[in-house]
């Protein structure tokens, strides 16, 4: 079976999207579109602004979105996806990919989650850390132990779990995993705790976006991230989607469950190839691509 993966935040580069825009009178009619529903022109910073600009994550989040979605709108014929999941923020290009959500619909609400995502960040000084080479269970042991937010966020292959909580905690965390035998336990240059409980206000203020948006029944699954499995229920999609504000990733296991439900070729269809890299972790012959 064929699956398409869509990369969240971190796979965005200067200058993404701007082949689609000059080549395909569709990509720069859709870019166009995105300019006049964000109120501003994110094709400029996309194509030519700098990491700085790009980097604010009321602009990348929507970035990364745009450049996935219009670049599986361009395939035309050729995308036949039978089941699809995106890593966080790739869940919404996931789900205009299996026509769950319209196009328009999904940016704003990926620029509505952008928003109080960044809200939420500036509320509390807050980050997260990448642990190599440690079991997740010792992981999850550790941070449990420790008073303070700190909690499990993404699961992104094994032996790499990023941990999500306030700067503090996070620190305490990553003193005893480095003691506990990780490999590494690396600060992530973001703005915040995504992913972990610090994000209640963002995942309030989505919900009501989301509740208010018309959900499709979609043509093929999402693997959504809250419970890594096949999803085709719109209601219980967007329940997924709402609670997956304050919920870890768990892209090891939805890359596990894919596989054990059939998928036989893995196409990333996005900026960057981490989703590539992350499923050759788990399946060395898997046959990957990029879009």
């Amino acid at each position: 079976m064929k699956a398409y993966v869509f990369p969240g935040q971190g796979s965005q580069f200067v200058g993404m999207g701007k082949d689609l825009y000059d080549n395909s009178s569709l990509a720069k009619e859709l870019f166009e579109k995105a300019n006049d529903i964000l109120g501003f022109r994110i094709t400029d910073i996309m194509f030519s602004g700098t990491d700085e600009e790009l980097k604010q994550t009321k602009v990348t989040q929507p970035a990364i979105f745009l450049h996935s979605v219009i670049l599986a709108k361009t395939l035309g014929n050729d995308f036949k996806p039978e089941m699809v999941a995106g890593h966080s923020l790739g869940e919404f290009s996931a789900l205009v990919a299996n026509q769950t959500l319209q196009f328009e619909d999904a940016l704003k609400l990926v620029s509505a989650r952008a928003l109080a995502m960044q809200k939420a960040c500036e509320k509390t000084p807050s980050t997260m850390a990448a642990i190599l080479n440690l079991d997740d269970e010792v992981v999850e042991n550790i941070c449990a132990a420790i008073d303070g937010v700190v909690v499990p966020a993404n699961y992104n292959c094994p032996g790499q779990l990023v941990i999500s909580g306030t700067v503090s905690a996070i620190n305490e965390a990553c003193e005893k995993l480095t003691a506990a035998g990780a490999r590494r336990a690396l600060v992530l240059p973001v703005g915040g705790a995504f992913h972990s409980p610090l994000m209640e206000p963002a995942r309030e203020e989505l919900a009501e976006a989301i509740n208010n948006t018309p959900f499709n029944t979609p043509i093929c699954p999402v693997y959504q991230n809250v419970t890594a499995s096949a999803v085709t229920d719109p209601n219980e999609i967007k329940t997924n989607l709402i609670a997956q504000l304050t919920a870890p990733v768990k892209w090891t296991q939805t890359m596990q469950q894919m596989l054990a439900d059939g998928a036989n070729s893995v196409t990333e269809v996005g900026p960057g190839k981490v989703l590539q890299g992350l499923f050759k972790k788990v399946d060395r012959a898997l046959e990957t691509v990029s879009a």
